[in-house]
């Protein structure tokens, strides 16, 4: 298959300022995707979607390319990922370049390891998948939530049938986490709702699912990378295949 990998990394962030190009333990948010992907050894392409000229110029020093920046209409709040997705397969497809499946590598989620994305391809081939998307067990059962009252009532809080149940006899949820999203192109094209054809999950550990979007994410990823870092030269963990070039 010849594949591309997308990383969107639009200029405007209204939770942290230039998040995408932050400085995350020594190199731009959006380096640790690209070198990712690039180190998995998957991809054709590895193409930054970006409406800045800077983030471009950034990303080429890390090894991706940017041949066409994304348009404006396509830069705000309201733009979905798919739409900016589409138009870069047709803008690529103009120069001449097609792929059979598609990658989208969010920069907000840098625990991400080549070792996902090749999983993630093995999973894709094996079960002849249309979309498998990255997941992790959720960190508290949402069997345990529910919504308030006006009054913060809890008297139905629970269902009856929770209230003796031990947390560990509960079953096991997970959630989408936002590291990866793979995708057929044909699928992509002809069908709406990705999850409705042959959608598989690939399952991520929990502590390396950070997604970035507020500066306490920001600092709790940061705590984790240097953590895992620290573990591998200390040889207490597998090596995760990040580069720590800078």
């Amino acid at each position: 298959m010849k594949n591309i990998a997308i990383i969107p990394a639009r200029s405007g962030s209204k939770g942290l300022a230039d998040k995408n190009i932050r400085p995350f333990c020594g190199k731009p948010l959006l380096a640790y995707s690209i070198e990712a992907a690039l180190a998995s050894n998957c991809f054709a392409e590895v193409y930054v979607s970006t409406d800045s000229g800077k983030y471009a110029e950034i990303a080429g020093q890390y090894g991706a390319n940017t041949p066409f920046l994304r348009p404006a209409q396509l830069s705000g709040d309201t733009a979905s990922t798919w739409e900016v997705i589409k138009d870069a397969l047709q803008k690529y497809k103009a120069l001449g370049k097609s792929f059979d499946s598609v990658m989208v590598l969010q920069p907000t989620s840098p625990l991400r390891t080549a070792a996902d994305i090749v999983k993630a391809y093995a999973l894709f081939e094996e079960n002849k998948a249309d979309f498998v998307v990255s997941v992790c067990e959720t960190e508290h059962s949402p069997l345990w939530a529910n919504i308030l009252p006006a009054d913060n009532s809890m008297q139905n809080f629970l269902s009856k049938e929770l209230l003796d149940v031990a947390r560990q006899d509960l079953p096991l949820y997970y959630r989408i986490n936002g590291a990866i999203y793979l995708v057929g192109t044909d699928y992509l094209w002809k069908q709406p709702d990705l999850y409705a054809g042959r959608s598989f999950a690939l399952k991520m550990e929990t502590q390396r699912s950070a997604d970035i979007d507020t500066e306490v994410d920001f600092l709790a990823a940061e705590f984790l990378y240097q953590f895992y870092q620290k573990n591998i030269k200390n040889k207490k963990c597998g090596k995760l295949p990040i580069s720590s070039k800078k």
